[in-house]
């Protein structure tokens, strides 16, 4: 999931509708269900998509995907190898399968060691890269990074920096006056994953962003004793990443209705992205492999997205391909992104809607449910964030399903970080996804 992305603070009025389902529209009235289609065989339909969701086959995709390949950063080799594993899973199931390539903004890359170990590290965009073998030298405890904090013996040295007090472009500025060779800023506060700081622009020495842990055992073990560490940062210029788009039609008549299902492949660094989201794409893989023979009056586009952590950048330009005829006709998108955590407070299934408002894809949902008798519920939530952004600024009914905790709409603490892992994942979960996106599309699509 793409953090920071129009963001959305309030939790909006609440209203109850079942013991089991709750809604936060962004305006104070009362949000109805769409009324099920008038099918006394609706239940049975429910059933020819429930009966074939096999959480473990979804479990087996997500270890794949976290464990085998591991974090999928946007332009990598990885995300890469994640999108073909796709391409040849959705082909297997006799899709026409499409790779859409697009350009991606340079990317910096870096790698810090230290006797010979490996410390986890964030590269700000700005940075500047190092030789190919990288920088060797020794590092400088510059503390808070004011002016004061800089002598003679910081030229030629890599400033370690603690975060706090000033903002990190002028704790940057103030470590190349002294004319220091590198900067490396560690966080004040435990978290996790390494710091990720921003540096407000271009700078002429490489920069990077570590974890308190990380700074302090630097300090102690090196600064202290004049050691010296090693530090790469390289650019990846004219980088690019791609779509995996699965297409199946009716296969009479033209011009159908569209139903796209989407779910983003890529993660940030250092996070394997079990849950962000290894789950939503493997959720939307066991989709397509249940759907793809089922007599269907729509058109059912599955959109695989990459690059969605620098920015939604991969669903931006799938919409931005679609042509006026394909926009008119697109009646719904179904967006999967973290649906599998097992943090024990997740226990509610959101629907972000950019705009918080019921539309198709939130009325269908809710109707399903009702039937299959979901465990978790459903709350109607104003959130952007994730790949719906994409649909919905297109005008194209958009709704993102996500696990976060009700009353205070918080993800899971794993996220963004190392620890969002296989283990970190409920097979309960995904089945309830699988169950419930998987059956509202169907009751849109068949014929």
């Amino acid at each position: 999931m793409k953090k920071g992305r129009k963001r959305f603070s309030l939790l909006l009025s609440a209203f109850l509708l079942t013991a089991s389902f709750y809604f936060f529209p962004p305006e104070t009235a009362f949000v109805q269900a769409a009324p099920e289609k008038a099918n006394p065989s609706a239940k049975a339909f429910d059933q020819k998509v429930i009966a074939r969701v096999d959480s473990e086959r979804i479990y087996k995709d997500i270890h794949y995907l976290s464990e085998t390949i591991g974090p999928r950063v946007t332009g990598t080799k990885e995300e890469k190898q994640a999108a073909e594993f796709i391409k040849k899973r959705l082909q297997s199931y006799g899709y026409k399968v499409e790779t859409q390539e697009f350009k991606i903004p340079d990317q910096m890359i870096g790698n810090l060691t230290a006797d010979g170990k490996q410390i986890d590290i964030n590269i700000p965009a700005g940075s500047a890269a190092t030789a190919e073998e990288g920088l060797t030298a020794e590092l400088y405890d510059a503390k808070l990074g004011s002016p004061e904090d800089f002598t003679a013996e910081a030229s030629g040295k890599i400033a370690l920096i603690s975060r706090g007090e000033f903002t990190f472009q002028e704790k940057v500025a103030n470590a190349v006056a002294a004319g220091a060779a590198g900067v490396l800023i560690y966080d004040n506060i435990d978290q996790p994953g390494p710091l990720n700081p921003s540096i407000g622009g271009e700078t002429t020495v490489p920069v990077g962003g570590i974890s308190k842990a990380s700074g302090l055992s630097l300090l102690n073990d090196f600064a202290s004793q004049g050691k010296t560490v090693t530090f790469t940062v390289e650019k990846l210029g004219s980088a690019t990443s791609q779509n995996i788009i699965a297409t199946r039609a009716p296969k009479k008549g033209s011009g159908h209705d569209i139903v796209h299902v989407s779910a983003h492949f890529d993660s940030v660094p250092f996070a394997p992205g079990a849950n962000d989201n290894a789950s939503g794409t493997s959720v939307a893989l066991e989709l397509a492999r249940i759907l793809k023979s089922y007599p269907i009056d729509k058109e059912l586009r599955f959109v695989f997205v990459g690059a969605e952590e620098i920015g939604l950048v991969g669903s931006e330009y799938y919409v931005s391909q679609l042509s006026q005829d394909e926009i008119n006709r697109s009646i719904a998108n179904f967006n999967m992104d973290m649906v599998g955590t097992d943090w024990d407070k997740a226990t509610a299934i959101f629907m972000n809607a950019v705009d918080g408002k019921a539309n198709i894809v939130s009325d269908t949902a809710l109707a399903t449910a009702k039937r299959i008798g979901t465990p978790s519920e459903l709350i109607l939530y104003q959130r952007g964030s994730s790949d719906h952004v994409s649909f919905h600024d297109a005008g194209i009914p958009a709704i993102n399903f996500i696990r976060r905790e009700p009353g205070t709409a918080n993800l899971e603490p794993y996220y963004h970080t190392p620890q969002d892992t296989i283990e970190h994942i409920s097979k309960e979960r995904l089945q309830e996804a699988g169950e419930l996106v998987g059956a509202s599309i169907y009751s849109l699509i068949r014929k």
